[in-house]
């Protein structure tokens, strides 16, 4: 195929990120934007065989009764970004890809997401009366097939950009497998009766993956939720010589800290406590303002200090539902430290960005960076691309530098 074309899968279709990322695609593919944001634009991946922009065809899952247009003319008005003349150029595009996108699935997400479905005349707000977690994947995995075979796609890589599980979804449920109790088995053939459940404790995330996965195809995280995280599904992905990433894209407040915090370091600055105060307005602020929701994602911004200083420094983090910001949120950070002379000293730091057009462009730069690993053959977690995460999996290196040498590395041998 001289000029094939790849597939987006996007869990959360119709979401802020994913609308945001859509509209980002059709404006790079009508030359109406500009590569600022897009870190796989940059000269070090010049030489890369990334996939251009044309070549994407996007597809996904959705649990509520929205549309692609609805959607974004809310982002435009309500959050006053997307321009008036980009959403009319990208009208009919948008009514193409909402012919690609079919029902998520509810399973073990928790009371506040299956609020967001009960609008929806497809979905149950329970379980989508599926009875059982493999009638789940099937039903999944037949939706990315007819994808893959109706655009006569050469790959497709599937991105979760849903809202946030609750934490009782996301805790490693006990099982009993192998003749033992343990945590998530820690290989596939284990992981499968589990799946077969008519009470599978796995969350909609890890489905979502299985189903992608199973099928050979790269699975990305950007959300706290569980996903692909156990190492039964690492090694389904391996069975099927495939690759995933994630979790939690890293895009605001957890990324000036994974900057931040190296600089302490270097200057043997002691610190002693770190408070970061987080407000926003969008849907994904709504889902997080329930406390189990909330929950995964205060433990994914939260872990990272402890492990870039050696030693754990007071800290809090809070995030707050705001209804009147939109799509914008806004951090504050205060951090007290010890200098020379022990004498305490602080910083403080506002942040304040759009939320989804800070996520949107690292969605489209891990496809690309995700397809070339995958057309290379890689198989397993891709910790190349740990920077791009709040909790990257298969590695412990939460500061920036380090994390973006590693990108930098992996482009210079894929010569």
């Amino acid at each position: 195929m001289s000029n094939p074309r790849f597939g987006i899968w996007l869990i959360g279709a119709r979401g802020c990120v994913a609308t945001t990322a859509i509209t980002g695609l059709f404006a790079l593919q009508k030359g109406l934007a500009r590569s600022t944001g897009l870190v796989s634009e940059l000269p070090p991946f010049a030489h890369l065989p990334l996939p251009t922009w044309d070549q994407f065809v996007v597809g996904g899952h959705e649990i509520r009764a929205v549309s692609l247009v609805s959607e974004a003319q809310r982002l435009h008005h309500e959050s006053h970004v997307l321009t008036a003349d980009l959403l009319a150029a990208c009208h009919e595009d948008f009514e193409k890809t909402e012919q690609n996108i079919r029902p998520g699935t509810l399973w073990n997400v928790g009371e506040t997401i299956c609020q967001l479905a009960a609008d929806a005349p497809h979905q149950d707000p329970i379980a989508d009366h599926e009875p059982s977690g493999r009638h789940v994947v099937e039903r999944l995995k037949a939706d990315l097939q007819a994808f893959r075979q109706h655009h006569q796609l050469a790959e497709v890589v599937v991105v979760n950009v849903a809202s946030t599980e609750a934490s009782t979804a996301l805790k490693e449920q006990k099982t009993t497998t192998g003749g033992g109790t343990g945590l998530w088995p820690a290989n596939w053939r284990e992981m499968q009766p589990l799946v077969d459940r008519a009470d599978c404790p796995l969350p909609a995330s890890s489905l979502y993956a299985i189903s992608a996965l199973d099928l050979g195809m790269p699975y990305i995280n950007f959300t706290p939720s569980l996903g692909s995280q156990p190492q039964g599904l690492d090694d389904l992905a391996r069975i099927r010589n495939t690759c995933h990433a994630g979790r939690d894209g890293k895009t605001g407040e957890t990324l000036l800290k994974s900057v931040l915090a190296p600089m302490f370091v270097s200057r043997h600055l002691d610190v002693l406590s770190w408070v970061g105060h987080n407000i926003f307005g969008n849907l994904d602020g709504k889902v997080l303002d329930h406390p189990a929701n909330k929950a995964a994602k205060l433990q994914s911004k939260d872990q990272l200090l402890g492990k870039i200083f050696g030693y754990d420094p007071e800290t809090l983090v809070s995030i707050e539902h705001i209804a009147s910001l939109g799509d914008w949120k806004t951090a504050w950070d205060h951090i007290h430290f010890k200098g020379f002379l022990d004498t305490p000293m602080t910083m403080q730091i506002t942040w304040q960005g759009c939320d989804s057009l800070l996520a949107a462009p690292l969605v489209l730069d891990l496809i690309r960076f995700t397809l070339a690993a995958h057309r290379r053959a890689e198989t397993g977690p891709l910790t190349f691309l740990s920077s791009f995460f709040k909790s990257p999996l298969g590695v412990e290196e939460h500061a920036f530098p380090k994390q973006y040498d590693w990108l930098l590395d992996w482009a210079r041998q894929s010569t």
